[in-house]
């Protein structure tokens, strides 16, 4: 069932405010801090019945209507104007459409659905919209669509789900090294070629290797938008995600680990490939890479994202919610291209046609 945090002093839906990294009421501006809408830290004071959970805010749930359909799609009403709010199996964090109302699915958010870890929105939504501006706006070819105000009123804030690794790896690199030095004796130059049997043993620990669970979201694009600071991980709280949409994950992260692996596997290799320096020239012969036991932790990465279609192609904006890192293709516009070109065409031409005539 669908559940939203209502605020103690004006009753309206109260939303996670990146700028002071708590719950703030978009009504009243009353600010309280994530704890306090911690259901395990309410001491046993939450009621089942009431809907109460410690002091100060009331938690009340949605009697939602299921409805069997394709895709497994659910429909939900809000209780704050009716409407019907649609969510997928893997839909965790909804917001209604007609009032703005935010909701949490909580059954998609417990047992093992329940994620670990959470980096908070850093950037809010003006900020990322100030930034997709910045963006569109560098493209002389970019699509006036992509620059109207409906289009931007599309972007949305996402909690993607990823797994978090931790790996130990061991790299046995076996390789034919060879240095070449020269020396000069009266007028004659000697060429010294010395060649090695260089070994390399070499255990690490990787921390935090991430792979987004989502199967919406392009792997990719994904890779594209590390790093995050993991040093602003925090434990998942479920109000943390009040004011944005969320997903819970697609794939176990056993189902992901030869995608992790590849990358581990990279690691190793260039962290002992690095360690053969001061050759002229090195030749790998051997590598025997050994990954010990990992640690995956579930955790939700915040990521501002703005879909369209330009000329029947899909077309994905999408920023990094705590660092602002962009990652996304910039489509042309075939019309401002021809103009693009013909203006250059003619500067061109008149160029030389002005140096013709100094010439003469």
């Amino acid at each position: 069932m669908p559940t939203t945090y209502k605020c103690p002093s004006c009753g309206a839906a109260m939303e996670f405010d990146s700028d002071t990294q708590k719950m703030k009421c978009p009504q009243c501006q009353r600010i309280m801090d994530v704890s306090e809408f911690d259901m395990d830290a309410a001491d046993g004071n939450y009621d089942e019945n009431t809907g109460f959970a410690g002091e100060g805010y009331e938690k009340e749930s949605y009697d939602g209507e299921a409805t069997g359909g394709t895709m497994n799609m659910k429909t939900y009403h809000c209780t704050s104007c009716g409407a019907e709010l649609l969510a997928d199996e893997y839909t965790s964090a909804v917001i209604c459409s007609f009032c703005g109302n935010p909701s949490l699915v909580e059954d998609r958010l417990t047992g093992a659905y329940k994620p670990k870890r959470i980096i908070p929105f850093k950037i809010n939504r003006d900020a990322a919209v100030d930034a997709y501006k910045k963006w569109v706006h560098k493209g002389p070819l970019t699509p006036a669509a992509l620059k109207s105000q409906s289009t931007i009123e599309k972007i949305s804030g996402l909690y993607v789900p990823f797994w978090l690794y931790d790996y130990k790896a061991e790299d046995r690199m076996i390789a034919d090294a060879e240095k070449i030095r020269t020396i000069r004796r009266g007028n004659t130059e000697y060429t010294y070629h010395d060649h090695f049997y260089v070994y390399r043993d070499v255990e690490a620990d990787f921390k935090k290797i991430p792979a987004d669970a989502s199967e919406k979201m392009e792997d990719g694009a994904m890779d594209k938008m590390e790093p995050y600071n993991y040093a602003e991980l925090k434990d998942f709280e479920p109000a943390y995600l009040s004011g944005y949409l969320s997903e819970r994950y697609n794939f176990m992260h056993q189902q992901m680990e030869e995608r992790v692996n590849r990358r581990v596997d990279k690691y190793i290799t260039e962290l002992t490939r690095d360690t053969i320096a001061g050759y002229s020239s090195v030749n790998v012969r051997h590598n025997d890479i050994r990954r010990n036991n990992y640690n995956a932790e579930y955790a939700l990465l915040p990521v501002w994202v703005l879909n369209c279609r330009y000329h029947g192609k899909d077309f994905q904006f999408m920023l990094n919610g705590q660092t602002g890192k962009i990652v996304a293709d910039r489509p042309i516009s075939k019309g401002k291209a021809f103009a693009w070109g013909v203006g250059t065409f003619v500067v061109s031409l008149a160029v030389m046609m002005l140096g013709g005539m100094f010439i003469l």
